[in-house]
């Protein structure tokens, strides 16, 4: 046993802090990263935000909104590839989207293989579980990756900065970061075990950056401004699921003025997907009830605005010069909020 007593932080600890800049306005900001993948090979230009794969976030409906944005969606792993083909039918850009499976062949991967012999365009995949740090997943992304050697693999989760290395040099081209800090995930309550996201992004973008690789930082963003720390901080990429939640495009339906949102490891996933709940496994996710949240859009453009405010403040030009123009400060208590109590709820 050991205790590492260097102090962790999280998005709520720290601000970016201002310096002189050349930028005049926020729409000199270039919200477009190109990225050259270590191990597919492939080059692609997007803004690096990704709605995650969660149940009410990773939806059909969502990607047609974010893909006019250039944001990029990944979409859940139960969706069958019939839905895909109606998707595609309807407007759908394969280029903005992401197939998902869990770490094991079951009959997701098998889904998964289906849809990408269906539509071999799609040029991301993500192979998603909460804990990534088992030997098995390594075997399975190079697996993975043996098979579709042209496929921009992303990979996770995990929080530290050897299994990140792991991964890559495995197969990878983008590593998950974030073990418990989603906004429905109690895996840290429940198991005690996590590091503080910003922290977390800080040593494990380092360790990617020495192999060649990215990271995208999944979840504890609760605002525009954690995304900008994220990236700041040094993540490529960044995945939100709550702060999508809600929305119209959602997919799920209104009931009584609010809509369900749950953790991906929470009981009520298991009863909407019909799966059992073993005798070993505990519910590692909550359910919630949302106000509806109306059109998705409105909540993109405060995100991709604050953002772009985040860079003129701090002197860059492009997302990607971000970690080199950031400083930030320690602190506590960094909202003011007197009057919150009387905010109108959008």
């Amino acid at each position: 046993m050991r205790i590492n007593y260097e102090p962790k932080l999280n998005f709520e600890d720290v601000l970016l802090q201002p310096k002189r800049s050349t930028l005049t306005s926020r729409k000199d900001v270039d919200m477009t990263r190109k990225f050259t993948f270590r191990n597919s090979k492939k080059v692609m230009n997007f803004t690096p935000i990704f709605a995650s794969n969660m149940d009410g976030v990773g939806t059909f409906s969502m990607a047609k909104v974010l893909q006019e944005y250039k944001l990029m969606t990944v979409i859940t792993k139960s969706t069958k590839p019939e839905q895909w083909k109606e998707a595609v039918g309807t407007g759908l850009r394969l280029q903005s989207v992401s197939v998902c499976t869990g770490a094991k062949k079951d009959s997701d991967y098998a889904n998964m293989q289906e849809i990408l012999k269906m539509f071999p365009d799609i040029k991301m995949i993500t192979i998603d579980v909460a804990n990534a740090y088992h030997q098995s997943m390594v075997g399975f992304v190079e697996q993975v990756r043996e098979e579709y050697p042209d496929k921009v693999i992303i990979a996770g989760n995990v929080v530290t900065p050897e299994m990140t290395e792991e991964l890559i040099i495995s197969g990878a081209d983008v590593v998950k970061i974030g073990i418990g800090p989603g906004s429905v995930c109690t895996t840290r309550t429940m198991t005690g075990v996590g590091v503080p996201q910003f922290s977390a992004i800080l040593e494990c973008s380092d360790a990617a950056n020495g192999v060649d690789g990215h990271i995208m930082a999944d979840g504890g963003c609760t605002q525009p401004g954690d995304i900008a720390k994220a990236l700041g901080g040094g993540a490529h990429m960044v995945m939100i699921g709550g702060m999508l939640a809600g929305h119209n495009e959602s997919e799920i339906p209104v009931v009584n003025g609010q809509r369900e949102f749950y953790g991906s490891s929470s009981d009520r996933a298991r009863e909407v997907h019909s799966k059992s709940k073993s005798g070993y496994r505990g519910n590692e996710g909550r359910l919630v009830h949302l106000p509806d949240r109306g059109d998705v859009k409105n909540t993109i453009e405060d995100i991709l605005g604050g953002v772009r405010s985040a860079c003129t403040y701090i002197g860059a030009r492009r997302l990607k010069d971000m970690p080199k123009c950031a400083s930030f400060v320690t602190t506590h208590n960094v909202i003011n909020r007197v009057y919150e109590q009387y905010t109108e709820k959008n």
